[in-house]
């Protein structure tokens, strides 16, 4: 069963990891887009990376989590590969790979200081996002 959230491009399906909150139309995890975040992906960089995404679908994910982080840690928590069950050869790859921008756990820190304008630029980014969204799809 779907289940809006207060976030446009964020919902919840029964049927789909259990309820956890996804982006709308497709099985992509909120936390799937946080994690990419918190290892220095950019928001911008990340629809190049998850190609079935836009922009305004990725900043509302990054909002929801900021709206929702008791609840998307423990998601983020619970779904944590152990390092002995990670092939060497895929963390090497991640080694070599070049990270651009910084860190998400370092922009943390800055939870709550993002200036009002740059906010407008994220709010109009949503709802211009939201409009593309098929209502019909579910």
């Amino acid at each position: 069963m779907l289940q809006l959230t207060e976030h446009c491009h964020i919902v919840r399906n029964s049927e789909i990891l259990s309820g956890e909150p996804i982006i709308k139309g497709t099985r992509t995890p909120v936390r799937a887009i946080v994690e990419m975040w918190r290892i220095g992906v950019s928001p911008e960089e990340i629809p190049q990376r998850l190609s079935h995404l836009i922009l305004s679908q990725v900043f509302d994910a990054l909002s929801y989590y900021l709206d929702h982080q008791v609840e998307m840690n423990k998601y983020i928590e619970l779904n944590q590969v152990a390092d002995e069950l990670i092939p060497p050869q895929f963390t090497q790859t991640l080694v070599k790979a070049e990270i651009q921008g910084t860190p998400g756990q370092q922009l943390l820190r800055f939870a709550g200081s993002i200036t009002s304008d740059d906010l407008d630029l994220m709010n109009e980014a949503i709802k211009e996002g939201c409009q593309q969204v098929d209502v019909d799809e579910w």
